[in-house]
């Protein structure tokens, strides 16, 4: 008989102590246990079985680091536990509006296991943030706000409350008229998914158009039940997306993310986003170069199938939002053309059209040159 979720997710391994793979040093477990006072620790029974061993990919997402704390001892000052500002883009509790016509509201604020690279470091895992009246105060505020018209449903994550409520803010939310779309970001399905029942499926299908932006770092990640889980969402007929957050030691190499890339897109997931790591107080040990990110893309366009390479973006520090990064692909442009490189670093022009003047880009009657510049 396959174990519930909910004794999987009660299961979790929430204390120093029951770490796996750590040294059993009585130094470096109370520097644990300081770090655990500030950040909660919360691996769930299901994914601390997928970990192999010390410093393995999932082992550095959810075991915590000493490292964590050096951001209290910088002068520099540079990561702050609100990196994104999302605190002053909420004019009510727990729901950012940021961009005109979409909102992000939170459903709770507790997670399958607990990232140590999260971006709202500050809130999860602790109790009392998230309740019942911020999320009705959050949906009076779209019922009230008529140019909003996509809400994603975030947190923590809102596949951890049980069916019965997930069907009462669904309703909710589908009796206002101005709303078009509902989206789940949910790190759920790759870290827990025993959560993903023919149960939730069925309401989730009576809601539609229903979205779900998921979070993947690792193809270790997607074991066979992930990969059923997945089917049954697809199945449910959602659209499904993956967001990749640029790790230092897990994912920060081409070949790990083709695979991951190409792995998600075999199982109808849509590769989103690869975030550059967000500038969150105690996770600064996980940050790479944007170089790196910029050497990833460069990697997978061309190589892989264009629905495989994902945008790579920078959710800008103090709210600015996302923005996309590409490689330098235009060399050089002016009236007359264009100059690109390709995946191969081959260089092609492209002439411009016509000026408004009347007079041509190129020369009249020539066909154009679009091979190779030699």
């Amino acid at each position: 008989m396959m174990e519930s979720w909910q004794k999987l997710l009660s299961n979790s391994v929430v204390k120093v102590e029951d770490l796996p793979f750590v040294q059993n040093d009585p130094s470096y477990l109370r520097k644990l246990k300081r770090v655990s006072e500030s950040y909660p620790i919360r691996i769930n029974d299901y994914f601390l079985r997928q970990i192999k061993s010390a410093n393995d990919p999932l082992w550095k997402q959810v075991v915590p680091s000493p490292e964590e704390l050096d951001d209290f001892f910088s002068e520099e000052e540079l990561l702050v536990s609100d990196p994104l500002n999302e605190e002053g883009d909420m004019p009510v509790p727990e729901l950012v509006h940021r961009y005109p016509d979409r909102v992000l509201l939170m459903v709770n604020n507790h997670c399958p296991i607990i990232c140590r690279f999260c971006t709202r470091k500050r809130k999860i895992g602790f109790p009392g943030i998230v309740t019942r009246e911020t999320l009705r105060g959050g949906i009076d505020y779209i019922r009230r706000h008529t140019e909003v018209r996509d809400v994603v449903l975030s947190g923590g994550d809102p596949l951890l409350v049980p069916d019965k409520e997930i069907d009462r803010i669904l309703s909710d939310l589908r009796s206002i008229p101005h709303l078009e779309i509902i989206r789940f970001g949910t790190r759920v399905p790759g870290t827990l998914p025993q959560r993903i029942t023919e149960e939730l499926c069925a309401i989730l299908k009576n809601y539609h158009p229903i979205y779900f932006n998921m979070h993947f770092n690792h193809p270790s990640e997607l074991t066979p039940e992930v990969e059923t889980a997945l089917r049954m969402l697809a199945d449910a007929g959602i659209p499904l997306g993956s967001q990749t957050v640029l790790l230092k030691g897990v994912n920060d190499d081409s070949k790990i993310m083709r695979e991951l890339m190409l792995k998600l897109l075999k199982n109808r997931v849509k590769p989103y986003y690869i975030y550059q790591a967000d500038m969150t107080e105690g996770t600064n040990h996980f940050r790479t170069t944007v170089e790196k990110g910029l050497e990833i893309i460069a990697d997978l366009m061309g190589h892989i199938s264009g629905m495989a390479v994902p945008y790579y973006v920078i959710d800008a520090p103090g709210g600015g939002g996302k923005v996309r990064l590409l490689p330098d692909t235009v060399i050089e442009r002016n009236e007359n053309e264009v100059v690109i490189k390709n995946f191969e670093g081959k260089l092609f022009r492209y002439p411009q059209p016509a000026r408004k003047n009347g007079h041509p880009a190129s020369p009249k009657n020539k066909t154009p040159d679009l091979c190779q510049i030699s």
